[in-house]
Parts: C-alpha cells; sequence; structure tokens
C-alpha cells in the first residue's frame, strides 16, 4: 500500500495511481504544485493552451506551434522610412480641419395624420399596400412605410 511522502498515511488506491500525497490540507499545501499554461493560438474564434510540461516544451522547440503566416523568426526586417526596428520615428501630421456641428433637425412625416389614420385602418381590413396606394393616391412604398412606423411605436 502506497503511503504519503509527508505525513506517511496510508493512501487509497486510486490517488496512488497519480499522486504521492495525501488529501490532508498540510500535505496539500506542501506537495500541490500549480501548472504553467502556455498559449500556442489565439485568434477570435478561438484560444488553444497547453499544460507546459516536458512534452508541450519539446513540441514548442521544435517549431510545432510555429505561425505559419510569419515566413522565420528572425530579426524584423528594416523599416521603409530608414529607421532601426527599435528606433521611434517623429511624424509631422496635417492639422484636421474641425468639424462645425450641424444644428439638430426634427424630420418630417412625408404623409399628413388622416393618410396615417386611413392607411391603417385599411390595413386592419386586410388590404394589401397596393390596394391601399391606390385608395389614398400614394405610392405602395409610402404606404409600407406608414404601416411599419405605426408598429414600430405601438400604434398598430
Amino acid at each position: 500500500m502506497a503511503q504519503c511522502i509527508t505525513c506517511g498515511t496510508e493512501l487509497h488506491p486510486e490517488r496512488a495511481q497519480k499522486y504521492d500525497y495525501c488529501m490532508a490540507p498540510k500535505c496539500q499545501e506542501i506537495n500541490a504544485k500549480g501548472l504553467t499554461m502556455v498559449a500556442i493560438g489565439m485568434n477570435k474564434a478561438a484560444e488553444e493552451f497547453l499544460i507546459l510540461d516536458d512534452q508541450a516544451k519539446e513540441e514548442l522547440a521544435s517549431g510545432k506551434y510555429r505561425d505559419q503566416r510569419r515566413g522565420s523568426f528572425g530579426p524584423p526586417a528594416p523599416r521603409p522610412d530608414g529607421a532601426s526596428p527599435g528606433q521611434s520615428v517623429v511624424r509631422r501630421e496635417r492639422p484636421r480641419p474641425q468639424r462645425v456641428p450641424r444644428p439638430a433637425t426634427r424630420a418630417r412625416a412625408a404623409w399628413t395624420k388622416s393618410q396615417e389614420r386611413l392607411a391603417l385602418l385599411y390595413n386592419e381590413q386586410g388590404l394589401r399596400p397596393a390596394e391601399i396606394a391606390g385608395k389614398l393616391g400614394v405610392s405602395q412604398r409610402l404606404v409600407t412605410q406608414i404601416i411599419l412606423g405605426a408598429k414600430n411605436r405601438g400604434k398598430a
């Protein structure tokens, strides 16, 4: 039977398969070690992490998780402005013209209240927008806008 390496108590057979210490708080504090994680792939959709053990270290060193989009791991390419990669360059930017805010204007509806009431009444009676447009003397598109506007405001 396996025994705890810290306190010497007998370990449960299933626990002894993976661990050499018991569940006592003192033994846990002394022997339990955290895992080191390494990110090997990150993008907008998913992230991939590995537990950094000896096998993962070998795979990382062999280049298994190398970024395929990059050509090599060599020094950075020279910058087009002639500065060295670590050197900062002061760039002068043109001043941007000041934007003048426009006064807020309230949009006016393209139909009257009476047209809206009639269109909604005809709509409730089951007429199609083309039929309503013919009765009101407006376009089918305007009738559709009237009905949808009323539905968005909760009137229909």
